[in-house]
């Protein structure tokens, strides 16, 4: 499987975002996926996940209230919608799924939010 991550840019802050995460090769109807980010000189961050019928959602606690993840099987695609950006959400995000117990890594797509 594929994933490609989109939907990055630069904003300012208190704008949104969508994230969008296209899954390719292969149906991620019946697997979870998720979202991490990294920011420059940082740790890369859990964000969310989804379970595979979008319900079971979990979200860093810093992020609920902002972000939303959601998810469109009939398209193979996940989303992170991002409102009220920050600062210090500026990072690079990327979008996982877990298939069979291994996760796929998709590229990542840049958000940089300024002040």
């Amino acid at each position: 499987v594929q994933l490609q991550a989109s939907g990055g840019g630069l904003v300012q802050a208190g704008d949104s975002l969508k994230l969008s995460c296209a899954a390719s090769g292969r149906a991620i109807r019946a697997y979870m996926v998720g979202w991490f980010r990294q920011a420059p000189g940082k740790e890369r961050e859990f964000l969310a996940t989804i379970g595979r019928s979008g319900d079971g959602t979990t979200l860093l606690d810093s992020v609920k209230g902002r972000f939303t993840i959601s998810r469109e099987n009939a398209k193979n695609t996940a989303y992170l919608q991002m409102n009220s950006l920050k600062y210090e959400d500026t990072a690079v995000y990327y979008c996982f799924a877990i298939i069979l117990l291994r996760p796929y890594w998709g590229q990542g797509t840049q958000v940089t939010v300024s002040s």
